[in-house]
């Protein structure tokens, strides 16, 4: 994906390096250990955050933000951009209504938000309480290194898709599915929860088609690299990766099947229309 010398969104409030974040150190569990941990934190919802810290040690109260640190946040926020621009022409074309660009907080390490704690434990999320996409951007690294979901398009799907939970709220689906979930059993909550998630990944599909006609940004084999990143964060892998069998009642997210194949209807589509997975008789 094109994306150096484009316009960074001014949506983005970045705490890393500030008294805002707090970095902790990957201590007894290291390597494919850590990295288990996390994806057990991530999709499980377990804060596994004081298993990657060192027994006795403390957190700093600033993180350290290398070169590296800063490419990646101008990435992100050009991505953002992207959505931005994307966003604005669809509602448009196919909302009754303005779209509303949304905040993305850039952290390191941790840092708070009205949804808890956000850190490695958490990933990326898009907080309903204060309206804001929290991302560590060293998820980007995990993202390539260690979830084998390679290429820069695949960490721009990773903003897309976390935006379009904030489309979902912008429509109110996301407030009348949680409300929802309030009121199911745990097995029914996680059912609603991959409807949400499946319909977010639709919508990353749209705006992947945006960004190429739209935007003309898209490279050869970024569509390919997105949808290796779906399949790489499907809930069955997740699970295999944390040495569990997939549990299809337990899922939260969706299987990689599943998270390809509702990208891919949007990619293919272009239309929210055909995105409506809350409704979907099959998923």
């Amino acid at each position: 994906m094109e994306w150096k010398g484009r316009r960074e969104s001014t949506n983005v409030e970045d705490r890393r390096g500030s008294s805002g974040a707090r970095a902790g150190r990957v201590g007894g569990i290291g390597g494919v250990g850590a990295i288990i941990v996390l994806l057990v934190g991530w999709y499980f919802g377990v804060d596994v955050t004081p298993l990657l810290q060192d027994q006795g040690g403390s957190a700093a109260t600033s993180a350290e933000v290398t070169e590296a640190d800063v490419e990646r946040g101008k990435f992100a926020k050009v991505a953002l951009g992207y959505t931005e621009d994307v966003w604005a022409d669809l509602f448009h074309e196919q909302v009754d209504g303005d779209y509303q660009p949304v905040t993305m907080v850039l952290f390191k390490g941790e840092t708070r938000s009205d949804c808890g704690t956000a850190g490695a434990a958490s990933g990326p999320f898009f907080c309903p309480g204060d309206k804001k996409i929290y991302l560590d951007t060293d998820f980007f690294v995990t993202l390539d290194r260690d979830l084998g979901a390679k290429g820069n398009f695949a960490a721009a799907y990773v903003v897309a898709h976390e935006v379009a939970h904030h489309v979902q709220d912008q429509l109110g689906i996301l407030g009348d599915v949680n409300a929802e979930r309030a009121q199911a059993s745990e097995e029914e909550s996680n059912a609603l929860s991959v409807r949400i998630e499946l319909q977010a990944d639709c919508y990353s599909g749209i705006w992947a088609q945006r960004a190429q006609k739209q935007l003309g940004v898209v490279q050869p084999g970024d569509f390919e690299a997105a949808l290796n990143a779906a399949r790489r964060i499907g809930d069955d892998v997740l699970q295999k990766a944390a040495g569990r069998a997939p549990m299809p009642d337990t899922f939260t997210h969706g299987s990689a099947e599943q998270r390809s194949r509702w990208f891919a209807t949007g990619l293919r589509s272009g239309k929210l229309t055909d995105c409506d997975t809350i409704h979907a008789r099959q998923l």
